[in-house]
């Protein structure tokens, strides 16, 4: 008799990726994973001491997830380079909604008091700094204009996710478009794709 496949993590993280892609993270437990996997809890608990370890875990997992769909965004869009994270993040609250909301609502780990401490998060510092070569202002008008545009698009994207909003793609570049347009002159761009 041929033995079993061995469960290893990259499985059972895909299955938790699956599971919450679908159903949302709240019905992810060792046995939605074992009935996915078909096969006994054990092995999940064989690769992870307890179920607060899997989800630490399968946070980065899922962070990498999104990381693939914003470089695939750039590939099948081809947004200009300043638009590429906010008209992606609304995309993904869109197409991926119970990992949106459980990335960037749930489990956000983004404990804002003060708006300096937007900066605090791993990685916000340099996207600003991009961000600001990319319409051209001095770091520090670029990093508030970066976090002013992160809070609009946002609740864009939470609006989104949630359902009480519904525009098109091309209205929400338009939309993403006019608010930095209130702040800089912006390299040109191409007309709004109709949709």
């Amino acid at each position: 008799m041929a033995p079993k496949p061995k469960i290893t993590r990259e499985m059972i993280l895909n299955t938790v990726l699956e599971i919450t892609r679908k159903n949302g993270f709240a019905s992810v437990n060792a046995r939605s994973i074992a009935g996915s996997l078909k096969c006994s809890t054990r092995p999940i608990f064989t690769c992870y001491v307890n179920m607060a370890e899997l989800k630490k875990d399968f946070l980065d997992y899922a962070f990498s997830y999104y990381s693939q769909y914003v470089s695939a965004y750039q590939v099948s869009e081809n947004p200009l380079p300043y638009l590429l994270l906010p008209l992606s993040y609304v995309e993904f609250a869109r197409e991926e909604t119970n990992l949106f909301k459980f990335l960037f609502v749930k489990d956000m780990d983004l404990d804002m008091k003060e708006t300096e401490d937007f900066y605090r998060e791993p990685g916000n510092r340099e996207k600003a700094e991009a961000f600001s070569d990319m319409i051209g202002v001095e770091t520090a008008q670029g990093k508030q204009i970066f976090l002013d545009l992160f809070l609009y698009t946002h609740g864009i994207a939470v609006l989104t996710a949630s359902g009480k909003l519904s525009l098109s793609s091309g209205r929400v570049r338009e939309m993403i478009v006019r608010f930095l347009s209130a702040f800089v002159q912006l390299p040109p761009c191409d007309p709004v794709p109709k949709q």
